[in-house]
């Protein structure tokens, strides 16, 4: 893309009308926000059982005594010996944030597929101090629709738009405890639903060359988990 280049006088003309442009999105987007947070609530029914550090903890578990929780479907199949690279790069952004998130009332915790141990080394690697949990020995991640057995790799994901990548695909999914005491699924996010979440992409997006992803095989192939660049 070739830019003009103007006069400051010139160029405040134009970041003003785009500004307006700017105001619109950000209304519309917490209209947005507020239709997300009035969806209705589905009961989790099934006593999911997980495999963390300290030994078997359930979904209720999770919660840290909070009433929120949000779950990061995090791509490690079982035989894999490191994490997806993708899922990497978002948990680079995300690592960290949970101790903010703790002060609103919410609990942060990534799961996947692969046993406990290759979860803690691999995020002994990545410098991480998230929770991380193993859905090995559960159905969760077959229920939240993020993994797929061989047999049903047509199978729709994201809510049935979409073919998945493979058997493990990324997802971020909400969860409330009620009043009640049961547990409640509020919201759950896949494939581009993910891409506001990215910190780094939306920093790049601020700047003239942006993702500067066109012309590559595909979108992601430049990236690199962050202690191989």
């Amino acid at each position: 893309m070739t830019h003009r280049i103007v006069s400051e006088a010139e160029w405040l003309e134009a970041r003003k009308a785009l500004l307006a442009k700017e105001k619109e999105f950000t209304r519309l987007r917490e209209e947005l926000a507020g239709e997300r947070r009035a969806l209705p609530w589905v009961k989790v029914e099934k006593n999911y059982v997980f495999e963390a550090r300290e030994g078997k903890v359930t979904l209720a578990d999770l919660f840290d005594g909070k009433g929120q929780l949000i779950v990061q479907h995090f791509m490690f199949g079982p035989d894999w010996n490191e994490g997806c690279p993708s899922c990497s790069f978002w948990t680079d952004n995300f690592n960290g944030i949970d101790v903010h998130l703790a002060h609103r009332d919410t609990a942060f915790v990534l799961a996947s597929r692969a046993p406990i141990d290759k979860l803690e080394a691999y995020a002994k690697r990545m410098g991480w101090n998230l929770r991380w949990v193993s859905s090995l020995g559960n159905d969760f991640n077959f229920d939240f629709a993020v993994s797929f057995p061989p047999d049903e790799a047509a199978k729709a994901y994201n809510f049935g738009t979409i073919k998945p990548h493979g058997q493990e695909n990324p997802g971020l999914s909400a969860f409330r405890c009620g009043d009640d005491g049961a547990i409640y699924r509020t919201y759950s996010t896949y494939a581009r639903g993910l891409d506001m979440l990215n910190g780094t992409y939306q920093l790049l997006d601020i700047t003239s060359k942006g993702r500067d992803e066109d012309g590559l095989p595909f979108t992601m192939s430049w990236l690199r988990r962050h202690d191989r660049y």
